[in-house]
């Protein structure tokens, strides 16, 4: 089942995430039509108040741009540790459709998660899946991508901000990857 992705403007962006308590066969159904939902969207990361759920998870799928990457989910995620050294990406995010621009994040992380088997993890993790991972993380911190834009970049897309949070600019599937 494909859900309705939430675009900004929405208040289940804003919105506090709760832990998740039980990985029953419930949140499996979320997952699963999380990654359906990602994947039509041609995405390569959602988290859950994307899809209208204020919980603390998110998944990613790296494999369109890297064979050895497969599905990756993540439950209850606390990113604890951040690495000093920062690049710069372009990024783009599904629920804040045709706009792209340039981050600044640290390029490692050290997180911890559980995975759908309710397996705990402790993970160093750098490259670019440690931006994705920042990427979706946030939803969670109800931060979004352009939160981390300079005042002027900002007041730049006010407009075309107003017109994805009218309805004016929709979710459509893209020939880049967002995430």
């Amino acid at each position: 089942m494909l859900y309705q992705i939430q675009t900004y403007g929405k208040q289940v962006l804003r919105t506090k995430t709760k832990k998740i308590s039980e990985i029953d066969d419930d949140l499996r159904k979320i997952v699963a039509n999380m990654f359906e939902t990602m994947y039509a969207a041609e995405g390569i990361g959602l988290a859950a108040p994307q899809v209208d759920k204020s919980i603390r998870l998110f998944v990613i799928d790296l494999s369109p741009m890297d064979e050895e990457e497969g599905q990756r989910v993540y439950v209850n995620p606390q990113i604890i540790e951040l690495g000093d050294e920062m690049d710069e990406y372009e990024e783009g995010c599904l629920s804040v459709p045709t706009v792209r621009e340039i981050v600044t994040r640290p390029t490692s992380i050290r997180i911890t998660y559980q995975d759908m088997s309710g397996e705990h993890f402790d993970e160093e993790i750098d490259g670019f899946l440690a931006r994705v991972i920042q990427h979706e993380y946030d939803h969670l911190e109800k931060t979004l991508f352009i939160d981390h834009l300079s005042s002027l970049k900002k007041s730049l897309l006010k407009k075309t901000l107003k017109k994805i949070a009218s309805g004016e600019i929709e979710v459509e599937a893209s020939e880049n990857f967002e995430l």
